[in-house]
């Protein structure tokens, strides 16, 4: 409030000094101010009338610096009056203006009227201006419990170079619930709209403050960045992609966030966050996705009929003050309602800006790509825009395909207007990608049947066949002496599996019976092993892994010793009646060397497998 309060003492030192422009008087004025969004839109009503000799064509508005600085939209058109039939919109041309001797801290625009006023004529006009972050959270940080309170600040008196005999004011707010409002002469309050005024014979240049405090908990989404991608295929689709950098431009989020709360009472215990967004996208939109960089998110809606079609999204939680999302939503379009053709060149007509519902986007970068080959390329927009052109490498694309770029920054819902994009396209180019296609099918299949037929198969008498075949000899053998291996190691494990038994029951004819027959098996093994090493002594391609055959070999037959002495020292043990704990005693040793021995036989047939 201090700070407003400054600005204000400013402003009125600079605009007192300030004459009246011209013989211009406003008969009347009638300003409705909607603070029913987090977009603050003012419009104004106003009767101009000339009550000097010269002739006027231009009406000058004025705006404060800071105010201006928000200012996202403006656009005048002649007041139509109620009753009266609906006819096209005609806009007036707005432009700013710089007159002379007039206050630095203004920003001024001139509306050039249909035809020139001579004295006594009178025009009636309608103005509509649109404002970004104009509402001031206060405070500005609150925890989840709490409501959101924001601060609107403006002039009962309309701010204007010109005299006013008859103005009024209409603040219209998003309910009942307000918490404090400036007070002044022939104030009224009706629910949730606040009057001021009449006021009459105004001076020009008169600014009296005002302030309203008031809740509101709609949603202050805001897109810092916003790029939609309109891909053009003339194939029968529009494809448009939209990838969102999304914040809550309300009151900043202090405090823990407790889930449960929210899901118990959300009305209550996350009032100020917003837990959905509506887009309405056109009415053939298809193949409708909602994602982000997680993946699929499910919690979407989608209803539509024969004029629009509604997309009701969730973020992945609720969005309080200063959090931030970011998503991307896709769609594919019908060509022909948005594709025409026009003195022999092709034009896309379709809107520019975000289909969310009251969005805020900071900055709004547009790309249509066009189809390779296309020519001659203009922009149409209906307001100022930045723009210039990319080149982008698809699928099946050689020169790549030329891309129309624009970019607006402080983008309202009111700029969601149609633009388009003029190009020459020849028919002949839609054949290129087909006509690649059928040639690569063709020489692919061309290519397989020449190699069906031809004979590249490597000779059987030549070196490297054979030192295949060897090759694959030695890794056979070698296989089979993994599996003898590993057959022996499972021998152990059933005589130490005997040993467990016998201390459970302590029968000692069952242990001896297994020893018996794990010698039976493991003799018969050894013979199998026999001939196999022999092979890989006596081939040369086996040079490089019989060192390691051979030590694990060794390894096992040391294995299987220790443990038929373990089994042979507990056996005798429990023929001997010791007690378990001088049996563990006498084995401990040996199992610790057991142990190690395994883990080698266990490495060197890791180590073989892999070669």
């Amino acid at each position: 409030m201090e700070s407003f309060g400054f600005c204000f003492l400013m402003l009125t030192i600079a605009i007192l000094a300030s004459p009246a422009l011209s013989d211009l008087v406003l008969s009347k004025v009638d300003r409705r101010i909607y603070l029913t969004s987090h977009i603050v839109r003012i419009s104004s009503t106003m009767k101009v009338e000339n009550a000097g000799s010269e002739k006027e064509s231009k009406v000058l508005l004025a705006f404060p610096e800071q105010q201006a600085k928000n200012m996202a939209y403006l656009i005048a058109t002649p007041h139509e009056g109620k009753g009266k039939g609906k006819n096209p919109v005609v806009v007036l041309p707005v432009e700013a203006a710089n007159p002379k001797d007039m206050p630095a801290a203004l920003t001024f625009y001139s509306v050039s009227l249909p035809k020139g006023l001579a004295e006594g004529d009178s025009f009636t006009f309608d103005v509509l201006a649109v404002f970004t972050h104009a509402l001031r959270p206060i405070p500005e940080q609150i925890t989840q419990a709490d409501i959101q309170l924001v601060l609107y600040q403006d002039s009962a008196h309309y701010l204007s170079p010109y005299a006013v005999k008859v103005q009024s004011l209409s603040v219209k707010l998003p309910d009942s619930r307000i918490e404090s409002y400036t007070k002044l002469e022939n104030t009224k309050i009706h629910g949730s709209e606040i009057k001021y005024g009449p006021y009459e014979n105004i001076p020009s240049f008169s600014y009296s403050p005002i302030a309203v405090h008031f809740e509101s908990n709609l949603p202050f989404a805001v897109a810092h960045e916003l790029v939609r991608e309109i891909e053009i295929s003339h194939w029968g689709n529009v494809q448009v992609t939209e990838h969102y950098k999304l914040i809550h431009g309300g009151a900043q989020s202090k405090g823990e966030f407790s889930r449960l709360d929210f899901q118990a009472r959300p009305n209550v215990r996350g009032a100020s966050a917003f837990r959905y967004l509506v887009a309405n996208l056109p009415p053939r939109a298809h193949s409708v996705y909602y994602r982000d960089e997680i993946g699929n998110i499910s919690t979407s809606h989608l209803r539509g009929d024969s004029k629009k079609t509604e997309l009701l999204i969730e973020p992945r939680y609720p969005m309080f003050g200063g959090w931030r999302t970011a998503f991307t939503i896709g769609y594919g379009l019908p060509l022909l309602d948005f594709l025409f053709e026009s003195d022999g060149k092709r034009f896309l007509n379709i809107t520019f800006s975000s289909p969310m519902v009251e969005l805020v986007i900071d900055a709004l970068i547009v790309k249509v790509v066009l189809p390779e080959g296309s020519t001659d390329r203009s922009v149409a927009a209906p307001f100022p825009v930045e723009h210039w052109q990319e080149t982008k490498i698809s699928h099946l694309d050689i020169d790549g395909r030329p891309v129309v770029v624009l970019k607006k920054t402080n983008v309202v819902p009111e700029h969601n207007q149609f633009f388009q994009v003029y190009y020459h396209f020849s028919q002949l180019s839609m054949l290129r990608e087909p006509l690649m296609l059928i040639s690569g099918f063709f020489f692919f299949f061309v290519a397989c049947i020449v190699y069906m037929h031809a004979d590249i198969s490597i000779s059987k008498s030549s070196a490297s066949y054979l030192a295949k075949q060897q090759w694959e000899e030695v890794q056979a053998v070698i296989q089979q002496v993994q599996n003898i291996i590993s057959r022996c190691l499972t021998t152990h494990d059933n005589l130490e599996a005997s040993l467990r038994d016998l201390s459970r029951t302590g029968n000692i004819q069952a242990c001896k019976a297994a020893r018996k027959a794990a010698d039976g098996l493991l003799k018969e093994l050894s013979k199998e092993l026999k001939p196999l090493l022999t092979f890989l002594q006596s081939s040369p391609s086996a040079a490089q892994v019989l060192p390691k055959v051979e030590e694990l070999v060794a390894k096992e037959r040391e294995l299987q010793e220790k443990v038929m002495v373990k089994h042979s020292t507990v056996v005798d043990g429990y023929e001997k009646k010791l007690g378990a704990r001088d049996i563990e005693n006498r084995v401990a040793l040996q199992q610790q060397k057991l142990t190690a021995l395994r883990q080698e036989v266990d490495d060197l047939l890791e180590f073989i497998d892999e070669i």
